[in-house]
C-alpha cells in the first residue's frame, strides 16, 4: 500500500509549482515508462503493479532507484491516467539548456502553444520525422505537464525543448546563422508544395486560434501555408505540424 505521503507527493507533480519546486515530474503507463527505462533521464522512484514489476524485472533490479509495489487501482488514484495497470515514474527533469539547428538540421519552434495535448502530439510527430529539438516560447505550456507526457508516447525521452522569449532568439539566428531559413504557416503563405527548404532552418508554429504572433511573425524569411480543398476553416496545429515536417522530409 502507498503511504499517504507518497501519494500527496504523487498528486502534487501534476501541478507546475510543485513540479519546479522539486525538479521532478510524472511519467505513467507501461509504453511511456519502458522507454524511460530505456533513456538518459533520471529516474526518483517507480511505482509498478506486480504483474508489470514481474515482467520487467532485469529492467528494474539493480536500478539507483527506489521501485514499490502498488495495485492497478492505487496507481490509477495516485495518478492523472484513469486507468494504470502498469507503472508510473517519478523523473527528475532536465536543465533548460540552449538548443539551435546544427548544419543540415531542422529545428521545430512553437510559439504559445496552450494546449497540452496538442504539444504532446508535436513532440511524438517531431519524433517520427526525425526532428530532435523543438524551440518553445515562454506561454507554451509546460513540456513536463502530465498530458504532455502521456500524448507524446515516449518521444519525449528523444526529442529535447528550450524555452525562450522567440522574438530574441530568431533575432540572434537571423543575425548569426547565415543562410539559415525561417518558415511560418499562415493561411496568406506559399503553398507548401512548391516550397524549396534550405538545408538548414526552423520551421515556426503558431498558437491554436491566433497563429504565430505579430512579434514572431517579423522574424519569418518564408511564409508557407497547407493548400486547401475542402471547406474545413482550419487544422489542428498538431496535424498542420505533421503535413508540414512531410513535406520537408520529402524536399
Amino acid at each position: 500500500m502507498l503511504s499517504k505521503n507518497l501519494i500527496k507527493y504523487l498528486h502534487s507533480l501534476q501541478l507546475k509549482k510543485y513540479r519546479q519546486e522539486h525538479n521532478t515530474f510524472l511519467v505513467e503507463g507501461a509504453k511511456s515508462v519502458l522507454e524511460l527505462l530505456a533513456s538518459d533521464f533520471q529516474i526518483e522512484s517507480v511505482v509498478t503493479t506486480d504483474i508489470f514489476y514481474k515482467e520487467n524485472s532485469q529492467k528494474l533490479d539493480k536500478q539507483p532507484f527506489r521501485v514499490e509495489i502498488a495495485t492497478a487501482d492505487e496507481l490509477s488514484r495516485a495518478g492523472t491516467l484513469q486507468t494504470n495497470d502498469a507503472a508510473l515514474a517519478v523523473v527528475k527533469t532536465k536543465p533548460n539548456d540552449f538548443l539551435y539547428a546544427e548544419k543540415g538540421e531542422y529545428v521545430l519552434v512553437l510559439d504559445d502553444i496552450r494546449d497540452p495535448g496538442n504539444l504532446g502530439t508535436i513532440i511524438r510527430i517531431a519524433d517520427w520525422y526525425g526532428i530532435t529539438k523543438i524551440i518553445c516560447s515562454l506561454t507554451t505550456t509546460d513540456w513536463y505537464n502530465p498530458k504532455v507526457i502521456a500524448a507524446s508516447k515516449g518521444s519525449f525521452t528523444r526529442v529535447r525543448g528550450y524555452y525562450t522569449e522567440l522574438a530574441a532568439y530568431l533575432e540572434k539566428v537571423r543575425n548569426t546563422e547565415q543562410g539559415t531559413g525561417v518558415y511560418g504557416t499562415f493561411l496568406e503563405g506559399k503553398n507548401i508544395h512548391q516550397t524549396t527548404f534550405t538545408d538548414t532552418g526552423y520551421i515556426v508554429m503558431g498558437n491554436e486560434s491566433n497563429g504565430i504572433s505579430p512579434t514572431v511573425e517579423k522574424f519569418v524569411s518564408q511564409k508557407i501555408t497547407i493548400p486547401r480543398f475542402g471547406g474545413a476553416e482550419s487544422l489542428n496545429v498538431g496535424i498542420a505540424a505533421a503535413v508540414v515536417l512531410d513535406n520537408l522530409q520529402r524536399k
